[in-house]
């Protein structure tokens, strides 16, 4: 019976000449004689990491241990006459410094001060593996300062003293809370934002100083509108660019209220994410700076040239 299959196959092979040149004999072949070629990998596999930072920049990182604070939304048309509204607005980085101490180790910068909203115990408490990667930073001449609003960095001398950074760096911003409501989710991240944006303008070095911002991709970190709320200050997006990971050995994207018992399932290091660099942007952005530095001379402040 397989005899006679076969010799009706070859039968209509030779009806259909087309037909010849996918299936004989059983075998199936391209319709051009050609053996199919394997798929090819990407351009994108074969590209190195982006760097967005040279070994010597001056480097800021902002929010390296958790950034927690209460501040009350604004009510809406609709709630004006209800209490405000408080949530718990929480943002890291690494958390536990693993991004600063990969900085250092891995990427050999030579220039870094690390900060944290907490206090030393409280990130310790939260995070306990930060001690060996805050020792590393100290024992290497680095900085490490605690106690950091994001939004009012020139406040501390230690920050705003000397001359400009090359490169301040927050990874990750984001606000939490008991609310699910999308809509003031948004609204917090991006006031948030803004007021980042607007205290670090006048910390940057001129003409090249950066800021680089690398936020998760999809909902709802895409509503945030990020380019939009840096031209706000004056600042424009110089490229942006996929975040990997793998270019910073041992850092681990830690929670916002410390570990998880057992170490959880969510690895925040291999979700999708992209790195924005925003420069200051023409005439806007160079009276932000320009705002910025008077008002820390008024503060009775000193443009030493010390460094941290």
């Amino acid at each position: 019976m397989a005899k006679n299959k076969r010799r009706r196959v070859e039968k209509s092979a030779l009806r259909h000449p087309k037909a010849s040149a996918k299936y004989v004999h059983g075998v199936a072949k391209p319709s051009n004689g050609a053996v199919k070629k394997q798929r090819q990998p990407t351009q994108q596999q074969h590209l190195k990491p982006t760097i967005p930072f040279d070994r010597d920049d001056r480097i800021l990182l902002v929010g390296e241990g958790l950034y927690l604070l209460l501040v009350p939304f604004a009510p809406t048309a609709s709630a004006s006459s209800r209490k405000p509204y408080y949530t718990n607005k929480h943002t890291t980085t690494s958390g536990d410094f693993s991004f600063a101490s990969s900085l250092l180790t891995h990427q050999s910068c030579t220039s870094l001060l690390a900060t944290s909203y907490d206090t030393h115990a409280t990130l310790l408490e939260k995070y306990p593996q930060a001690a060996e990667h805050i020792s590393l930073m100290l024992d290497e001449g680095q900085g490490v300062l605690y106690g950091v609003d994001a939004r009012k960095l020139g406040e501390r001398r230690e920050i705003s003293r000397g001359k400009g950074w090359d490169r301040i760096i927050w990874n990750f911003p984001h606000t939490g809370g008991v609310t699910k409501d999308v809509n003031r989710q948004v609204r917090g991240n991006q006031e948030l934002l803004v007021s980042f944006f607007t205290s670090a303008l006048p910390l940057l070095s001129i003409p090249h100083g950066t800021i680089i911002l690398t936020i998760f991709d999809g909902l709802p970190y895409s509503l945030w509108n990020v380019k939009d709320l840096a031209r706000h200050v004056g600042l424009k997006v110089g490229r942006s660019f996929k975040f990997r990971s793998e270019a910073y050995p041992g850092y681990r994207h830690a929670r916002t209220l410390g570990n998880v018992e057992g170490g959880g399932g969510w690895r925040g290091e291999e979700r999708g994410a992209r790195t924005f660099v925003f420069e200051v942007d023409g005439e806007q952005g160079e009276k932000g700076q320009e705002g910025g530095r008077k008002r820390k001379k008024k503060a009775g402040d000193s443009d030493s040239d010390d460094e941290i």
